[in-house]
Parts: C-alpha cells; sequence; structure tokens
C-alpha cells in the first residue's frame, strides 16, 4: 500500500490539484481544512508527510507546525509549508518553525511531486 500524505488546506481547487497528482503517484491523499484541530487531525491519521497551508480559517500553519515539531511522535514529521507570501521573511519563520520544505503559491504540480518525493526519501 502507498505511503499517506495529509494535505491541511482550504482552497479547494488546490486541494483537488495536489490530491490528483499525488493519487496518480500512488499516494492515499487525506484532506483536512481548517486550522482550529489540524493538529489532531495529524496525530489521529499519522501521515507520512503533510502537506500544510500557512494561511488556514481558524489557526495559523506556523503554529500548527510549532505544535507538530514539539508534539510526541510529530517532531520529525516531513512537512512541506505552502504559502502565498513568499518573502525572505516568509521563509526565514518556515525555517525557524521547523518547516522540511517550503514553497510559494502558485507552483505547478511537478514542484509538488518533487518535493514529496524528496521528503519521503525517494
Amino acid at each position: 500500500m502507498g505511503k499517506t500524505v495529509l494535505v491541511i488546506e482550504d482552497e479547494p481547487n488546490i486541494i483537488e490539484a495536489i490530491g490528483f497528482i499525488l493519487s496518480r503517484d500512488g499516494w492515499r491523499v487525506a484532506t483536512h481544512s481548517n486550522g482550529v484541530d489540524a493538529v489532531e487531525a495529524v496525530r489521529a491519521r499519522a501521515p507520512d508527510l503533510v502537506i500544510l497551508d500557512v494561511m488556514l480559517p481558524g489557526r495559523s500553519g506556523y503554529d500548527i507546525l510549532r505544535d507538530l515539531r514539539a508534539g510526541e511522535g510529530t517532531s520529525d514529521l516531513p512537512v512541506l509549508l505552502l504559502t502565498a507570501r513568499g518573502q525572505t521573511k516568509d521563509r526565514e519563520m518556515a525555517e525557524s518553525y521547523g518547516a522540511s520544505r517550503f514553497m510559494t503559491k502558485p507552483f505547478s504540480n511537478a514542484e509538488v511531486l518533487e518535493a514529496v518525493r524528496d521528503l519521503a526519501g525517494g
């Protein structure tokens, strides 16, 4: 069975695009679309990898990432952080919170696939 990726994103078109490209590549794709209980969703689903949007309803992706890094069993989970803002400050924040990888929207399907494969170790 393929590995599982949890996509935490609130824009349906992005969820659909990422879900399509990854499921075609053999991934099981689960989705979650609000920030409030995103950490619980990660713990409940125990994915191999998380794609996390910075701008989410209820809670920022940075806060979620910080909690994942501090949590038992999620501290070394690969997290690909997505943001619409790609300034240096955003990159620095992503790194300081422990993002495995940082990607600015809009991105290409090929970029996402390559990042996910890299993070998954193959």
